[in-house]
């Protein structure tokens, strides 16, 4: 299904959606000042028209960003940015809330929806369970390789879109919630407070593991596919995006630039034009380290190096000499393409012996001489301190001039770079009208006919020319339009004069760019019509008077044996192990329970043969991703509980998942205790379950920190299977330790050190009519779990106080105790604009 797919640029504001037209985008990319993944960048309502008219004038589509999850109390306002948008002329929105997907459909039906990578989409089943909701493209998950790709696009009509350029997250783009943990910045609204570009400490059976240089245990590098365009276009994709909203205008245009043409290459059959050069000014412009990463299938000795979790640019060289005034530095292959120069920007790496949280030596460089094989590098007096450089240290080129005017060319143009090409149709007859029609190729229901206001006469000499038209009207000059196509027709010998050639085309042009500056059009619902009629579909359920129920959550067959003695209303098991699950379930039956059992977060195409493995464990299953769900449609027994991963943080997306038959839910980790007591109120108490004890899961990750970081190998097939042997965790700069487990995909997830706890708002989630709790636990004892399990156990019977909970939970807790992210803010109601 080979597809030439449009290449999709990041925006933040004007510098770079210039940049990104004149570099030859298809689309961009951008928020606004609120709703958006980004909040620190993009443009205001007002500003929209404007920036859809200079996109659409130039050919270039425009995608605004919704990607956030939007709470009940935000639904309004959310409909009526959606109204604007769709007026403004916006041609997708790039959605990640379910209930704001559905309601954009409903007011603006021929503006497509876009499924965010925030949907953590890894299988054809979770496209298809997109497209229930009116997404008409999703962007899939950037940990999946080619080959999953490949499987996805075998499967499914819709348009795929991928990554291929930029910063990668450690976790899966949705289901982290760091920054929601340790800050009260949730990512899934716009606010990354990025805790995986900081230090950490491999911690091994209670043991320190020194790494040596490799301090930044969850920073991956910056992807690059260049090299797979060919590749993905035999796929069939019809997007590829880079990543970027907060780079530059110099990044935006040399990175959209250089897949412009990779694309345009590979489309044609051509050989690719990157040169070695150009690679390295992509590295050169905003680099944590390039490669294909996962994209090119699992390696977990390449995504995260470890080293530094910054831009460093290229490798120039390591130091050899250090003088009292000057260095002399073993040089790397750069210097063929790329030689280091006077006015470059330098920075030592020292981080072999010291921390690149400390301040690093660095400056331009006043000039550059050869010194046998080694290169002499002279800095402006007292710009670097040379006792802190040390033999062996990296040294990286941070600026290049060269770099500056290689962009220059897109973000100064003193005339459009990036032309839309043109056919033309000539109906040229002695007697009769010229007659001129102007189309877009690759938009050509964009098209304008221009008349000559006389008949044409006969010409005395030579008559008209294909050559001659083409010459005429190929004079567009500054115009963003080049003459692609000229077909003629000639009857008789007219006369044409160059004069006409040159008013008509210049009318031409004018009508079109007029015509391409108009917003798309459309009908568009009332927004508030369309959220009432939501809102009044939604099902409420009466909340029965029923005593609260305890569930508990483990990892490891010794807490099982505590949670069966404490005699829960279920038991669910998580086990990195799928396949030992059976004894442990029979087990939790004999014993009267209800077994319970946790799917995993994420399902790749090749994973698909655990959905039947769950399914004979014959037992309620705990869904943790919206793929399984749409694969267990129809086919499940027993009660399908929809997990956090699900990301309901509003009534609308509850009600979707409780129609798909989802059972009972647990909101996402973004909303506070508050806004979880007035869902339920909303909805009925009964429908949902609160998690009350457990340490978060704040990252959720493809990299394996067992692999990487305990063994030599690449993958589950030869790293050894750490995770089986050894307790794992990440101590940070405070000295807390966060717990470290695999699953059987291994991916890993990162827990918070401290036990978040519910003990403060537990009496108003009771009163909210909120039923089901439940406990989970990481690396806790079976003592631990008991004592955790009896204490709630005594204040649902009404023998403790809320207040007498929290002390009993903060001496069991081995790091303490946290409201984590049911902690409620007194201006809650307000996302500030970064």
């Amino acid at each position: 299904m080979r597809i030439k797919p449009e290449i999709m640029s990041p925006v933040g504001y004007y510098p770079q959606l210039y940049a990104a037209i004149e570099a030859g985008a298809d689309a961009v990319y951008f928020g606004l000042k609120h709703f958006t993944a980004r909040a620190k960048v993009g443009f205001t309502l007002d500003e929209l028209p404007d920036v859809m008219r200079a996109l659409h004038q130039r050919g270039v589509k425009g995608y605004v960003t919704f990607n956030t999850l939007v709470f009940d109390y935000e639904l309004r306002d959310a409909v009526e940015a959606l109204e604007q948008i769709a007026e403004a002329g916006a041609d997708a929105i790039i959605v990640q809330d379910v209930g704001i997907a559905q309601l954009a459909h409903q007011i603006a039906p021929h503006m497509d929806v876009h499924g965010s990578t925030q949907m953590s989409i890894t299988s054809a089943e979770g496209v298809a369970l997109a497209q229930r909701f009116g997404v008409s493209r999703v962007v899939l998950a950037r940990e999946l390789s080619l080959k999953d790709i490949r499987a996805i696009r075998e499967q499914t009509d819709l348009e795929l879109e991928i990554f291929v350029h930029g910063a990668l997250c450690v976790s899966y783009s949705g289901q982290c919630f760091s920054s929601e943990a340790w800050g009260g910045r949730s990512a899934n609204r716009g606010q990354c407070a990025q805790a995986c570009r900081l230090p950490y400490e491999l911690m091994v059976d209670d043991q320190l593991k020194p790494l040596g240089d490799a301090r930044y245990l969850l920073s991956p590098g910056d992807l690059y596919a260049l090299h797979q365009v060919p590749e993905i276009v035999e796929i069939g994709i019809s997007t590829l995006k880079i990543e970027g909203r907060y780079k530059d205008e110099n990044y935006v245009a040399l990175t959209t630039n250089a897949y412009r043409r990779a694309v345009d290459a590979a489309w044609d059959n051509l050989p690719s034009p990157i040169t070695p050069q150009d690679e390295l000014t992509l590295e050169q412009v905003y680099s944590r380290g390039l490669g294909a990463y996962f994209i090119s299938g699992t390696n977990h000795q390449q995504v995260v190096k470890a080293r530094s979790p910054r831009h460093r640019g290229v490798l120039a060289g390591r130091v050899k000499q250090v003088l009292s005034d000057r260095v002399r530095i073993e040089p790397t292959g750069i210097q063929a393409d790329a030689p280091l120069k006077a006015g470059d920007g330098i920075v030592f790496d020292a981080a072999d012996w010291r921390s690149p949280q400390e301040a690093e030596e660095g400056g331009r460089l006043y000039a550059v001489q050869p010194a046998g094989n080694l290169l002499e590098l002279e800095f402006r007096n007292g710009a670097v301190n040379f006792t802190r450089i040390q033999v062996g240290d990296w040294v990286w080129r941070s600026h290049d001039s060269s770099v500056d005017k290689a962009a220059k060319v897109f973000t100064q143009p003193s005339a459009p770079v990036s032309k839309q090409a043109l056919n033309v149709q000539v109906i040229a007859r002695e007697g009769e009208p010229l007659t001129l029609t102007w189309t877009l190729a690759k938009q050509p229901h964009i098209s304008v006919t221009v008349h000559s206001g006389d008949p044409l006469g006969r010409a005395n000499q030579r008559g008209v020319t294909p050559e001659y038209l083409h010459q005429q009207l190929g004079r567009l000059g500054t115009t963003p339009y080049q003459l692609a196509e000229l077909t003629a027709e000639v009857n008789g010998n007219p006369f044409i004069p160059s004069s006409l050639l040159n008013h008509l085309r210049q009318d031409a042009v004018e009508q079109l760019t007029q015509l391409q500056a108009q917003p798309k059009s459309g009908v568009i619902a009332l927004p508030e019509a369309v959220l009432n009629g939501a809102l009044n579909a939604v099902t409420r359920h009466e909340t029965p008077a029923t005593a609260p129920q305890i569930h508990l959550l483990v990892r490891t067959p010794e807490q099982l044996e505590a949670a069966i003695a404490a005699r829960p209303a279920s038991i669910t098991l998580d086990y990195l192990e799928l396949y030992g699950l059976r004894p442990s379930v029979d087990r939790i039956k004999e014993a009267g329970i209800t077994a319970r059992v946790a799917s995993p977060r994420v399902l790749k195409p090749q994973e698909q043969r655990i959905v039947n493995f769950l399914l004979r464990l014959d037992c309620q299953l705990l869904v943790r991703s919206g793929g399984l769900l749409e694969a267990l449609h129809g086919r499940h027994q027993h009660a399908l509980i929809g997990d956090f991963s699900l990301n309901v943080a509003n009534q609308l997306t509850a009600d979707t998942y409780f129609k798909l038959g989802v059972e009972t839910i647990t909101p996402t980790h973004d909303l506070n205790a508050d806004q979880m007591c007035t869902l339920a109120r909303e909805i009925g108490g009964s429908r949902f379950e609160v998690i009350a004890y457990q340490h978060l899961p704040v990252f959720h990750t493809e990299h394996c920190v067992f692999c990487r970081f305990l063994s030599n190998g690449t993958s589950y097939q030869d790293c050894g299977h750490p995770c089986e042997q050894h307790k794992v965790a990440l101590r940070d700069a405070q000295g807390r330790l966060h717990p470290v487990m695999a699953d059987v995909g291994c991916r890993n997830t990162v827990f918070g050190a401290e036990a978040q706890v519910a003990s403060r708002h537990l009496d108003d989630l009771r009163a909210s009519g909120i039923v089901h709790y439940r406990l989970e636990f990481v690396h806790e004892s079976a003592d631990d779990v008991f004592k955790v399990a009896a204490a709630f156990g005594d204040y649902f019977a009404h023998r403790i106080s809320a207040a007498d909970l929290d002390r009993r939970l903060e001496k069991v807790a081995p790091q303490g105790t946290t409201e984590g992210s049911l902690f409620v803010p007194d201006n809650y109601g307000y996302i500030p604009l970064l």
